[in-house]
């Protein structure tokens, strides 16, 4: 009884706005915490908007096909993403991840190629659905990484620090950007399916 009154003044003493946690949830705080969304990377970041809709807090508010459609780098994927019908698709799932390239990576597909594409609807939703994977995937989870996409295939990351490439051809060029349900990572080259 005694120990327990010597708690009690020294909590008394501490001021009547001391906040009580209990030992065990005190070791458990930083835990929590490390499971939290990591920070974007990488050098396109800076070319984001750096306030309302667009920029990566923005597009923190919105599911990922929205939240991409109002993001100027990813003008040429949104309207890919409309042709193929998929923002709802996208818009609705939860917790995946969307290796977005950029306008510049698909400025790197020669016009014709690109326009076949865009005007072949199921080769054109089996690309677009092999920049999808069906899970959160983070920086931590780059280095070397092997995920499985949405269209079947599979894709590869690898790097380290900032530097980061996906089957060996793209470069993430802005990564974990958060959405409502989707981590994205901005991709410098369009990801071709293998498959």
């Amino acid at each position: 009884m005694t120990v327990i009154n010597s708690r009690l003044k020294a909590l008394a003493v501490a001021g009547a706005g001391a906040l009580l946690v209990p030992i065990g949830l005190t070791a458990a705080a930083p835990a929590a915490q490390a499971g939290s969304a990591a920070e974007p990377f990488g050098p396109a970041c800076s070319s984001l908007p750096t306030s309302g809709e667009g920029s990566a807090s923005g597009m923190a508010d919105d599911p990922v096909a929205t939240a991409a459609s109002n993001n100027p780098e990813l003008s040429t994927l949104v309207s890919a993403v409309q042709k193929a019908g998929l923002a709802d698709t996208l818009n609705n799932a939860e917790n995946i991840t969307v290796f977005a390239p950029t306008n510049d990576a698909f400025e790197k597909i020669p016009k014709a190629d690109l326009d076949k594409i865009l005007n072949d609807e199921a080769q054109l939703k089996s690309l677009l659905n092999y920049h999808v994977v069906g899970e959160k995937v983070t920086v931590d989870q780059l280095p070397d990484g092997t995920f499985k996409t949405l269209q079947g295939g599979e894709i590869t990351t690898s790097g380290s620090g900032q530097n980061f490439t996906v089957n060996d051809s793209a470069k993430i060029v802005c990564g974990d950007l958060e959405t409502e349900n989707a981590t994205v990572q901005l991709v410098d080259t369009v990801l071709m399916p293998t498959s």
